[in-house]
């Protein structure tokens, strides 16, 4: 069985979204081993209370990154976990800490990315105009919002649409594009070419259809 690490700041709802599909076996043979919060009043670690799961706050405000860092991973390999999932992590990881778990740091962005990388991405999109936007999962690497894409999941803008309806449906994507994402990583059932994750299934499928 895979140990799952999820890191949040806030409400956590891709973690809610990740510990439900656990539950309900659409994410087969995992456990969340533990949930870190780097913020004492964040709803994400009460959730993790309330379901029983193993929590622990360690507090950035006012220290280095490195000394936090250092901290996070001791808990995480205290925990042998084999997956980090950031689920609302509202932290840059050191080059260090991803260095700890290579392609073992899962994140998704609410955007298509490379485009609208950063924060608030859902209104960069909204005011930019685009027809089209959606979320991504993709690794975690030193560079923000940048590693090798895992899924994603489009989302149409509706010209009824504002900045809060668009967000909404591009969370509901969020929540169905982060297990798919896991169960691919879990499976190993890929090879990352260059950029380009390739599943190999569907590779697979591929090679019989010729």
């Amino acid at each position: 069985m895979k140990s799952l690490g999820i890191l949040l700041s806030g409400r956590g709802s891709n973690f809610v979204a990740i510990a439900d599909s656990i539950d309900t076996g659409r994410i087969a043979d995992a456990r969340i081993a533990i949930v870190i919060s780097n913020n004492p009043d964040s709803p994400g670690i009460t959730t993790a209370r309330q379901r029983g799961l193993n929590r622990l706050v360690i507090p950035s405000k006012g220290r280095s990154r490195e000394e936090h860092d250092r901290e996070v991973v001791a808990a995480l390999k205290q925990n042998d976990v084999d997956l980090v999932c950031l689920a609302g992590y509202m932290r840059l990881l050191s080059p260090w800490f991803v260095q700890q778990f290579p392609r073992r740091i899962l994140n998704i962005h609410p955007s298509l990315l490379p485009a609208f990388p950063g924060l608030e991405a859902q209104e960069q999109a909204f005011a930019y105009g685009v027809k089209v936007s959606g979320c991504t999962v993709h690794f975690v690497d030193e560079e923000l919002d940048h590693g090798a894409i895992i899924v994603q999941k489009t989302v149409a803008v509706l010209d009824t649409d504002d900045e809060h309806t668009l967000a909404a449906r591009i969370l509901e994507q969020e929540h169905i594009a982060y297990t798919e994402a896991i169960n691919i990583v879990l499976k190993g059932n890929y090879e990352i070419v260059g950029r380009r994750l390739k599943n190999a299934s569907q590779k697979a499928e591929g090679k019989m259809q010729r």
